[in-house]
């Protein structure tokens, strides 16, 4: 042996548990960018531009823009304790809703995709004026099932990595 250790992925995951201050910084732009595309979709449905269809009522609503708040909770935990494993309940229930709510909304579908650049100045609604009715269902489908896909990686790395650190067996720099 060359004296070389090869970690699992799960090791190595264990290993960059901490963040450094400026991945911290990292999840702060993330959630800037969230809260953006927040007050986009909030412009579609204050503006009445068509983009959101009468079916957007009170529990779609809530299924839509809780889906969002939702995803801030991952990047607001490590961003707060500077710990990714912290992290990993908080987008586990993200994930969750995120399925729900994307099936539900695949179900109604409230939006009008024609409408969808309305909201952005003229000069640059080449952007996103491809987005048809069509292609949004595919991508919310793949989300839904990329949704899933992230739970179950989600779930297994926190209990995994949760035992790894626990055990003491890495001496984790803060």
């Amino acid at each position: 042996m060359t004296g070389i250790q090869h970690l699992s992925w799960i090791e190595k995951e264990a290993q960059r548990d901490y963040i450094k201050p400026s991945q911290r910084g990292g999840e702060m732009a993330t959630l800037i960018g969230i809260i953006l595309v927040t007050f986009f979709f909030y412009a579609h449905q204050a503006g009445s531009t068509g983009f959101f269809t009468p079916s957007f009522g009170a529990l779609v609503q809530f299924l839509f823009y809780g889906s969002i708040v939702t995803g801030m909770l991952g990047p607001i935990t490590r961003m707060a304790t500077g710990r990714r494993n912290a992290a990993r309940p908080p987008e586990l229930m993200a994930s969750i809703f995120w399925i729900v709510a994307s099936t539900w909304l695949l179900i109604v579908f409230p939006f009008n995709f024609a409408h969808f650049a309305d909201v952005i100045p003229y000069s640059l609604r080449f952007f996103v004026s491809w987005v048809t009715n069509e292609i949004a269902r595919i991508l919310i489908i793949l989300g839904t099932l990329g949704g899933v896909v992230f739970a179950g990686i989600n779930a297994l790395l926190y209990v995994k990595v949760k035992a790894i650190l626990e055990s003491g067996r890495y001496a984790l720099a803060s």
